[in-house]
């Protein structure tokens, strides 16, 4: 029998973040953003730090997104993060104070440096995270 839905899963090493049925997945690969209806041809690709929509009806719903993987399958997307959240879930000031001490940090380390990377991906996370809650929830206080 053919479903019209999409089984979505986002999984951190944490926690389940979602499991729900939904009518289409839009999420940030790294070769460009992509979007998944039922029935698409299975597929795997990278994720990257971003934005993760999902259509549930006419409702749009967002997701904060680490890098990670996603499995595309016929009705079933599978999404693996480092990290994931809704823009309800991000406290603001944390999010900033990542901001700024990986900004500190990175202004005193080169590219040679063992910890540059790390640290420009946390600051990539930060920045992320403080662009979505602002576009997404901006009646939440930080």
């Amino acid at each position: 029998m053919e479903s019209d839905k999409i089984r979505l899963e986002i999984v951190t090493p944490y926690r389940q973040v979602l499991d729900a049925e939904v009518d289409e997945v839009i999420a940030p690969g790294e070769e460009g953003q992509f979007g998944v209806l039922p029935g698409h041809t299975p597929f795997l690709s990278t994720i990257i730090v971003g934005e993760l929509v999902y259509r549930q009806g006419n409702q749009l719903k967002y997701v904060a997104v680490s890098h990670g993987y996603a499995e595309v399958e016929y009705h079933r997307v599978t999404v693996l993060l480092d990290a994931a959240e809704r823009p309800e879930e991000i406290d603001v000031a944390r999010a900033e104070a990542a901001r700024q001490r990986a900004e500190s940090k990175l202004a005193q380390l080169s590219q040679d440096d063992h910890d540059y990377y790390e640290t420009l991906a946390a600051l990539d996370r930060a920045m992320n995270r403080l662009h979505f809650v602002r576009a997404r929830a901006p009646q939440q206080k930080g």
